[in-house]
């Protein structure tokens, strides 16, 4: 007979999930559904957190199947740099304009890793928001200011 092993970490992202999607779905339940031809304004979102949902299931069954590693320290640095950069973007965007908050997303989101050097940050972030651009605003020709009104130019 063999033992069953639990994966602690999955096990608990897992449920993180499924929480996570329950929750969601419920709040869209709340809004007009439709049907795949004439979506409401709940149908993607109750979708989403369907997936969720699933994803956190099977990581859940995984996590009784695989023994995994246990929970290491948490990466404090990471956590600095990665979570603050989408505030510093969502702030700064309509004041600053794309160009500048996004490269400045990019740059603060960087310095998460250790091996990230200077001007390898500084090229990634100009990388990205040339990318971004081409696609966003010259490609699929979305109407936003590339450079906003914080901006002496």
């Amino acid at each position: 007979m063999s033992r069953i092993t639990l994966d602690t970490a999955n096990a608990l992202c897992g449920a993180i999930f499924i929480a996570f999607g329950a929750f969601f779905a419920l709040q869209s339940l709340g809004l007009e559904i439709g049907t795949a031809f004439r979506m409401g304004p709940g149908y993607f979102p109750l979708v989403l957190a369907c997936v969720l949902a699933l994803l956190g299931l099977i990581i859940l069954i995984q996590a009784f199947r695989v023994a995994g590693e246990p929970i290491g320290p948490i990466a404090w640095r990471g956590m600095f740099f990665i979570l603050p950069a989408p505030l510093f973007f969502g702030l700064t965007v309509r004041g600053l304009g794309f160009v500048p908050s996004l490269f400045f997303t990019t740059l603060i989101a960087c310095f998460a890793s250790r091996r990230m050097g200077p001007m390898m940050a500084l090229a990634l972030s100009i990388g990205v928001t040339l990318f971004s651009v081409a696609v966003f605003s010259y490609t699929l020709g979305l109407p936003f200011r590339r450079f906003g009104t914080w901006l002496p130019f």
